[in-house]
């Protein structure tokens, strides 16, 4: 095919007459209408293009380079690099009946724009059946031989490059695959589930474009029907933002066995938190439930605060004390309390809820409050219908955490498996015979049976000389059971905390502690807000 005879020139080009005597186009003039001055060595026959062969030019390029004309897309040429890699394409057939690899680049569509526009169009990193990847692009050619016009193609190979990219995409994928792997299995698989509470939580990490994140949730159960909630969020994203999560989490349950207020948990946990990296740092809220109480007493480093849905559907949100978050260091944190009687639903959750570009985060909770409002049924629907309502799907920039406890209102024969009893306890020895004589008439009254009502009162016995041996007032008694256990325990005005120790043949005292320890299911003890302890022991009930 001889492209000269056929005068192709792209778009945006003039042509230009052929050399001879009829004239050829004038040298650009500089100004006031000059020549400019030809450099002194520089040939005075200077070549045009047309002096070069186009066949020649097109066949030696790289690139794979196709020539198609008219409305049915008809071959007019293809250079030696594209019969190389397609093979060779007989010059009249059509595209569609001879080039497969024109359906897999979706190059048909591609030159029926081209043709009617008259604009060129590219598709970048195509795939081939054979495995390859080019990125093509079409170009409009003028002809006056052709009325349906023609299409230059020219396709480069990316194969390298989109092999490359997709090892690349899949080292980001193994990357938060582990990630992600790691997270989850530094979350709790079994929520513990007290007897006064139903918990339900979800971790949701970021859309596959976002690296996963440091959101954290647990609940410890503390004894003596009191529990702790945690979530937080360590700043920062990928293994190392889960491995700092799995530290602080480890490190949140040990703090939490020793049964200290809220802000002294996360007072220690700040100066570990900067130990361990001092570039990240983590938000978190630590909360207590007292089922005795009626409320959550927590503390908060730098995060969101918890909301609170009444049974009517009144939502509450716990306001300040917010400390900074962990890892700062020089702060103080301080505890405050939020009521949450039966029939209602607390809420905790971390910024990937609430937050948005473009939008203040207080709105963010704002439109938390509305969803948790008119969120009801069990904790886990509840978890699911404010997902739904916040716009989280599987695509969202960002990890979520939420954690939903709810302090159910009991009715019925489940009511009758909760009970309370308390009795204030005078200094004397009347006190202990007194204590012994209330409890053994309430675990009668509770329909324990013999040897679990021998028991208790045992227990009672050996808690209360304790109290008045070593306690000041004042002294009470408070006896609780669940549908799950009897909880027996002793507050009194003094706050050194006993410790069980080996008695000797010849000591007089000293065995109360491992008498206890000894019968129990479990015990422990705590200082009280305001100065004092708690010692408690626990029976499990027999299904």
């Amino acid at each position: 095919m001889n492209f000269t005879r056929w005068s192709a020139r792209l778009p945006g080009t003039q042509r230009r007459t052929a050399r001879g005597t009829e004239g050829s186009v004038p040298a650009a003039r500089g100004e006031h209408g000059q020549q400019p001055e030809r450099p002194a060595d520089v040939a005075e026959d200077v070549p045009s293009l047309e002096d070069f062969s186009v066949r020649e030019l097109l066949g030696r390029l790289p690139g794979l380079v196709a020539l198609v004309y008219g409305p049915e897309h008809r071959i007019a040429y293809v250079n030696d690099a594209y019969a190389t890699a397609f093979g060779p394409r007989a010059p009249g057939a059509t595209v569609a009946a001879t080039c497969p690899e024109a359906a897999d680049l979706g190059l048909e569509p591609l030159m029926d724009q081209v043709l009617r526009s008259g604009k060129p169009r590219t598709v970048k990193s195509r795939r081939t059946r054979d495995g390859g990847s080019y990125t093509v692009t079409c170009l409009p050619v003028d002809s006056p031989r052709l009325d349906g016009g023609a299409v230059l193609v020219h396709a480069a190979d990316v194969t390298d490059h989109a092999e490359a990219a997709e090892r690349l995409r899949a080292s980001e994928r193994k990357h938060r695959e582990t990630a992600v792997t790691l997270q989850r299995s530094l979350l709790p698989q079994d929520l513990e589930q007290p007897d006064d509470l139903r918990i339900a939580a979800t971790y949701q990490p970021g859309g596959t474009d976002a690296a996963v994140g440091g959101d954290w949730y647990d609940v410890i159960t503390l004894g003596a029907g009191r529990t702790a909630l945690v979530i937080g969020d360590v700043m920062g994203r990928g293994v190392r933002a889960a491995a700092v999560m799995g530290q602080l989490r480890t490190a949140v349950r040990a703090y939490a066995r020793l049964d200290l207020p809220p802000h002294e948990v996360l007072q220690l946990l700040d100066g570990l938190a900067a130990e361990i990296d001092a570039s990240q740092i983590a938000t978190c809220v630590y909360a207590v439930h007292d089922p005795n109480e009626g409320k959550l007493v927590y503390a908060s480093a730098g995060h969101l605060p918890i909301l609170v849905r009444d049974e009517d559907g009144t939502v509450r949100q716990a306001e300040d004390p917010t400390g900074p978050p962990l890892g700062t260091g020089g702060w103080l944190h301080t505890s405050g309390s939020i009521a949450l009687p039966p029939g209602s639903t607390a809420v905790l959750y971390t910024d990937g809820l609430v937050e948005r570009r473009r939008e203040d985060i207080d709105e963010g909770v704002a439109a938390l409050a509305r969803a948790l409002s008119g969120a009801s049924g069990t904790p886990q629907v509840v978890c699911d219908r404010l997902l739904r309502s916040l716009g989280v799907t599987a695509e969202h920039d960002d990890d979520v955490a939420v954690l939903v406890v709810q302090h159910p209102s009991r009715e019925g024969t489940d009511a009758e498996l909760f009970h309370n009893a308390a009795l204030e306890l005078l200094g004397g020895v009347e006190a202990a015979p007194r204590a012994r004589a209330f409890a053994s008439g309430v675990l009668s009254s509770w329909r324990f049976p013999v040897e679990l009502r021998d028991l208790g009162v045992l227990a009672t016995s050996e808690l209360v000389g304790n109290s008045l041996q070593h306690g000041t007032p004042p002294m009470r008694l408070r006896l609780r059971r669940t549908d799950r256990r009897l909880i027996i325990e002793v507050t009194d005005g003094d706050d050194h905390l006993p410790r069980r120790r080996r008695a000797e043949t010849e000591d007089e005292a000293g065995r109360g502690i491992s008498i206890i320890a000894t019968i129990a299911s479990s015990w422990g003890s705590r200082r009280t807000p305001g100065g004092g302890k708690a010692v408690w022991c626990e029976f499990a009930l027999k299904d």
